[in-house]
């Protein structure tokens, strides 16, 4: 796989991201800065590094499994390793600047 490759699927990657949501806000989980890392792998793998905007997320497992499940749907992935991290620990300059407006900070 080369790296024009990795970057497609990457690309694939961040657009089902943007369709995962914490039930609580009504923003996805991408522009609201939750996730850190997403490294394609020569094999196929993904590494994705994640965190929540509260360590004690309700939705936590929902969120998880929604990410796992539609990242490994992207063509070209063969499984996701989705890491649950708390470092750096999520703020509200996190967020994109949609984000900032949709949810009335700007």
């Amino acid at each position: 796989m080369d790296q024009a490759e990795k970057t497609r699927i990457e690309e694939r990657i961040v657009d089902v991201l943007k369709t995962v949501y914490d039930p609580e806000i009504p923003v996805d989980i991408w522009n609201l800065g939750m996730i850190y890392k997403v490294e394609v792998k020569e094999d196929g793998v993904v590494d994705l590094d994640m965190t929540f905007t509260a360590p004690n997320c309700p939705a936590a497992d929902f969120i998880l499994e929604d990410v796992r499940t539609k990242v490994e749907s992207v063509e070209g992935v063969a499984s996701a390793n989705v890491n649950l991290v708390f470092e750096p620990a999520w703020d509200q300059s996190m967020m994109s600047e949609e984000a900032r407006v949709e949810l009335g900070f700007e």
